[in-house]
């Protein structure tokens, strides 16, 4: 072979390798993520060999890929691991605190290797030779107990139970059989322990058969011993099944059959028949068989009742014929469940079509209405409902689980509370709640800022909660619910609670609010989300640098979302986020005020009631309208936006509710629902308050979104600063009205 045939080779395989690496990237932070989570679920039981598995099968996997993909720094220390991973499988070495924190730490190493491959970067190699061989001096079981204090059937050597290469990628089910002929005396065979190794190989299916004799722990009456049958799927290979009978085969016979490799029968209406499962084992003849068939009743039924074969055998022969069938069945709802993995891009990009042909849908409807051709009118329907289900379809596939997030905070709960000194454990509800996965990816690092203030400022530590009746180890839950079109996020914790004295010493203090000032605890515990305010009295690597629950506010506020902080002392703090379901496209309630267009979400609105001149005449001035009894504070939109046309002699108000208060907001005039894609604005106007973005109405016109919480939140700062200035008493819309309620009722 010439050179440049070795070159044209070489880049040839290096392209496989980069296009194998960018179809690993997702799966490999995926791998993490399950190598984290089995971890922290072991280090609560060590001993749970499921778990073990999780996490021996995740660094198996890491390393076959890594390989594949020539990240041979990864594939290299997943082995090394692995292999420590693969003697604790074996029961050599046991689960401690220690391995589960040096695993974190490989896990972390990975990452960073990862991180360098696919986002650029440098990793510590020394670090992980340090690793490497820390676990290298972790002492095994065989140290302390020697060879012979193992687990039966699980020799010292390094080439004992595990599965060959061969063997892992492929389940096999066998047929095994065991009949105990003689003992010795001294060397009873335990049947229970034997049953117990076998069962953890795989999905296994046990029929003891009676008539050899009692199926109990320890026989030294008869000649012969119990019996028994064994259905088997594992991908553990023939060898670690034969290394499991080493103890036994001096005391009866085995002989073990493959009956299924992985996919044999799928395509089978179903597994053998119960005649032909007999005949094969050799339980039975064809003659005898087809002599019992001429009866005509069930064969299972014939022969037991001819006594030409016991109810145990068809009993061990009907489980095996089960056991193949939920296989099939099993493997067939995997595949036709199977799901494919969609760059984030071409996603985005199709829900992006998809609102331009919401806006094109809406211009066609407008179209045949303005025409009245009644066909034409038919036709924009339909294509509006199948726009809709499209729509729907869409997002739902943009809809990911909560709790892909919630996962992410166990491994944070553990290292910051160990950092801190206290004993912390967070539970959660809801990760089945779905949200948009643009808001989740963003929803992140708020409620990281969240968790971390809990524990430093929340949970005391263990002396402080014992000395106050409470338990050592404090809790911090985390839940999700669906509320209409929004989700609600909680952050629970039994800790202090917020201290409403102090906060009130430090807004004094930083002439955010007078002395005398009258506030609700809603209102007084809104200042910590206020930027560089800290009632810390100590700065740590956590808190007390006025840095924290300032973010969280900025980024949920830019996911149109809201924050509400409930908190009694000595009892624990509630912080619930409450999200839209989506950003891109959502129900609106389309208004105008002389020519300009304007779109309220719909989840907001809770009326629309006239507001007529007469009304405005009662209320004497004042920004407030009586709505069965309730007197509502309104703001004029004409006067906000500074909309210079005459006003309509009956205006309308769009009633809303914000953080538990009805606010009215006076528009021209209402027009109706609007399914509305919402467009960014670009970034001279993104710092717009009070606007959330803009749609394109069917006639191409341009109607903004309004950002309901935001303009209430401004026009109350607007009044408290012009009331300031004046001298007169400091009153919010809400203030303002209920002055009045008390002032009406006499008080």
């Amino acid at each position: 072979m010439s050179d440049s045939d070795e070159n044209i080779n070489d880049e040839s395989m290096s392209g496989m390798a980069d296009k194998l690496r960018e179809t690993f990237k997702e799966e490999a932070y995926e791998l993490i993520a399950e190598l984290e989570a089995a971890l922290l679920e072991l280090e609560k039981v060590p001993g749970d060999e499921e778990l073990i598995g999780r996490v021996f099968r995740c660094l198996h996997t890491i390393k076959g890929s890594g390989a594949a993909c020539e990240m041979r720094d990864i594939s290299t220390f997943a082995h090394e691991i692995e292999s420590f991973f693969d003697q604790v499988r074996k029961g050599k070495t046991l689960v401690t605190k220690k391995i589960i924190d040096l695993t974190l730490s490989v896990r972390d190493q990975i990452k960073s290797m990862l991180d360098r491959y696919y986002k650029g970067g440098a990793v510590d190699a020394l670090r992980t030779q340090e690793i490497v061989a820390s676990f290298k001096s972790i002492p095994s079981v065989s140290a302390f107990l020697g060879p012979s204090s193992l687990p039966s059937g699980r020799s010292g050597s390094q080439d004992s139970v595990g599965p060959g290469p061969e063997d892992a990628a492929k389940n096999v089910t066998y047929r095994i059989r065991f009949r105990q002929t003689s003992h010795s005396i001294g060397q009873v065979l335990d049947h229970v322990e034997l049953i117990s190794k076998f069962r953890q190989l795989g999905n296994c299916r046990i029929v003891a058969q009676t008539e050899a004799g009692a199926f109990e722990k320890n026989v030294a009456e008869s000649e012969s011993g119990p019996s028994w049958d064994a259905i088997l799927t594992t991908s553990r290979g023939l060898k670690a099944i034969q290394d499991i009978f080493v103890v036994a085969k001096d005391h009866g016979e085995l002989t073990i059959e493959v009956i299924d490799s992985e996919g044999n029968y799928d395509d089978e209406a179903s597994y053998k028949r119960l005649g032909e499962i007999l005949v094969e084992r050799g339980d039975l003849t064809h003659e005898d068989l087809f002599e019992v068939l001429r009866t005509q009743k069930k064969v299972g039924e014939m022969l037991v009742e001819t006594g030409t074969i016991c109810e145990d055998k068809v009993h061990s022969a009907l489980v095996e014929q089960q056991h193949v069938r939920d296989l099939r069945a099993m493997r067939h709802d995997s595949e036709t469940t199977s799901s494919v993995r969609v760059s984030t891009d071409r996603l985005d990009r199709l829900v992006n079509l998809v609102g331009e042909l919401v806006t094109v849908q809406a211009r066609l409807r407008q179209s045949a209405l303005s025409h009245g051709i009644t066909e034409f009118i038919f036709i924009a329907e339909e294509v509006e409902r199948l726009i809709a289900e499209l729509r729907d379809n869409t997002m739902n596939i943009r809809m990911l689980p909560i709790g892909t997030t919630f996962s992410k905070f166990k491994r944070l709960v553990r290292d910051l509370s160990g950092e801190l000194g206290k004993v912390v454990q967070l539970s959660t509800d809801g990760a089945e709640t779905e949200l948009d996965k643009t808001i989740i990816e963003r929803l992140s690092n708020p409620l990281v800022h969240l968790i971390r203030n809990s524990i430093d400022h929340g949970i005391e530590p263990p002396d402080v909660r014992e000395a106050a009746g409470k338990p050592k180890v404090g809790t911090i839950h985390l839940s999700a619910s669906h509320s209409g079109a929004h989700v609600l996020i909680r952050i629970r914790d039994d800790g202090a609670g917020l201290d409403g004295v102090a906060i009130r010493k430090k807004a004094v203090e930083k002439g955010m609010i007078g002395p005398d000032a009258e506030l609700s605890d809603s209102e007084l515990f809104a200042f910590v989300l206020t930027p560089d305010f800290s009632t810390a009295r100590t700065v740590t690597n956590v808190s007390g640098r006025g840095v924290g629950l300032d973010v969280v506010k900025k980024a949920i506020d830019a996911l149109c979302g809201s924050i509400e902080i409930a908190s009694q002392r000595g009892i624990g703090t509630t912080i619930t986020l409450k999200l839209p379901l989506t950003l891109a496209i959502i129900d609106g309630l389309l208004a105008r005020i002389g020519e300009e267009h304007f779109i309220f979400p719909l989840s907001a609105i809770e009326e629309c009631i006239e507001l007529a001149g007469r009304d405005k005449a009662d209320s004497h001035g004042r920004n407030i309208s009586h709505v069965r009894g309730q007197i509502i504070p309104y703001i004029r939109l004409r006067e906000q936006f500074m909309i210079h046309s005459d006003e309509p002699v009956i205006e309308q108000i769009v009633v809303v509710s914000v953080e538990g208060q009805r606010t009215g907001f006076v528009v021209d005039r209402v027009i109706g629902e609007h399914q509305t894609v919402i467009k960014n604005l670009g970034r001279i106007y993104k710092d717009i308050v009070g606007i959330s973005g803009a749609a394109i109405l069917g006639d191409g016109t341009v109607a903004l979104v309004l950002d309901v919480p935001k303009l209430v939140q401004l026009v109350e700062r607007e009044e408290a600063r012009l009331a300031r200035g004046s001298g007169l008493p400091v009153y919010s819309g809400h203030q303002e009205a209920e002055r009045l309620k008390d002032s009406a009722a006499g008080k």
